[in-house]
């Protein structure tokens, strides 16, 4: 449920009412298997995201349909049973791991008499606490502002049209709901030209890196994968690490020197990705994922130690498809070697892992621990010195620099 208070008030500045996940609210979590490949039967992340967000998961309902209830996502009968087992554990919220539209959700919270909310809401409130930089703030306010307007949607049908003022002799006025889209689509319009303001300074940023020769490096990767505790390993740095998902948002810059290489580079930590990351925030957060497409080399931050890294290695190379970075040269990092079991030691520190057909270049480390960073560093400071020599070369030989037929 989108808690909305009056619109007119101040819980519109922040696209949804403050405090609308309120601490250790007792949550059914709900899964509905639909046949894709990567289904979290266990509901594992949605927890871990319940977690994050102040939640207490004390149950999990998982089924099978081939296509959602155009009413319920669940059915009749399956949300009656959710029902049923929220009033035995005392539950005042359900958590979909899936979309829900509008209607449905509305629907479940009329038969559930309860607040039904879904991954994408979940994900919009834990980047609202975690935002810090003016920056962040804006780009997580228009991404929740463009979720609330599609949850107003006969949310305001119990009252009455109202009637018109002056000039109108009296004819039908606006609907509420009408006044509070129009008041949602001017703060859209206002966050979206913040936000453009912002997106030329990073450009003025980006262009000055560029005259000064910089060599940008950022760093990507699945949401806990542990890139800023290696890039404050690898620049000393104490930007916010921590174990949990979506620690930070925030992109921190800093220069990292490559004494084999003598030459220092640019790094970037960027916010981290998940699967079905939604859509609006991606567009919303296109300032900051904008350091991406526009790095020389992408470091792909991999937690090792997940049984599913090769699904997550999946879903960023569909971010980075939408977001246009998809043929940005890559660095695999497997990262949180000292997590793995025994027996699941690399045999070597550095090989090649295929990606979309492709053979990565992969090295093994414990950013944690400190445990391969030399062997990165090494593999950083060869990427820098082949990519300064072919620069070198293409700048001596004009021919090289062949358009297309």
């Amino acid at each position: 449920m989108v808690r909305l208070a009056n619109l007119a008030g101040s819980a519109l500045v922040f696209g949804l009412t403050t405090g609308s996940i309120i601490p250790s609210v007792r949550t059914i979590l709900v899964g509905v298997d639909l046949g894709v490949s990567n289904f979290d039967s266990d509901l594992e992340e949605l927890g871990l995201l319940a977690q994050t967000a102040g939640m207490e998961p004390v149950a999990k309902v998982v089924c099978k349909r081939r296509a959602p209830d155009a009413a319920l996502f669940v059915g009749t009968g399956k949300a009656d049973e959710i029902k049923l087992l929220a009033q035995a554990h005392g539950a005042a919220e359900i958590l979909f791991d899936q979309s829900l539209s509008p209607g449905q959700q509305r629907n479940l919270e009329r038969r559930l008499e309860m607040p039904v909310n879904d991954r994408t809401f979940l994900i919009l409130e834990i980047f609202a606490q975690r935002a810090r930089s003016h920056e962040g703030k804006l780009q997580v306010e228009l991404a929740r502002l463009q979720y609330l307007s599609t949850r107003l949607v006969r949310r305001w049908s119990h009252l009455e049209r109202q009637r018109g003022g002056i000039g109108t002799r009296g004819g039908p006025g606006e609907t509420q709901i009408e006044l509070d889209r129009r008041m949602i689509a001017s703060q859209i319009k206002r966050t979206k030209d913040q936000l453009e303001k912002v997106k030329r300074q990073r450009q003025t940023q980006r262009k000055q890196r560029d005259r000064r020769g910089a060599f940008n490096i950022s760093l990507i990767g699945y949401t806990n994968a542990g890139k800023s505790t290696l890039f404050n390993s690898l620049v000393k740095a104490r930007a916010y690490a921590a174990d949990q998902l979506f620690a930070t948002l925030d992109t921190t810059t800093r220069q990292l020197y490559l004494g084999e290489a003598d030459r220092s580079v640019s790094l970037s930590d960027t916010v981290g990705f998940i699967r079905d990351l939604p859509h609006g925030l991606v567009d919303a957060f296109a300032a900051t994922l904008q350091e991406a497409v526009d790095a020389d080399l992408l470091i792909h931050v991999v937690d090792a130690a997940n049984p599913d890294y090769a699904l997550q290695i999946e879903q960023v190379q569909r971010v980075l498809e939408e977001i246009g970075a998809e043929k940005v040269p890559q660095l695999l990092v497997f990262n949180k070697i000292d997590a793995l079991n025994k027996g699941q030691e690399p045999l070597q520190s550095r090989d090649y892992f295929e990606i979309d057909g492709f053979q990565t270049p992969r090295v093994f480390v414990s950013a944690l621990a400190g445990v391969g960073l030399a062997q990165l560093r090494s593999m950083l400071a060869e990427i820098l010195t082949a990519s300064s020599e072919s620069s070198a070369i293409s700048s001596q030989s004009p021919a090289l620099h062949v358009a297309g037929p």
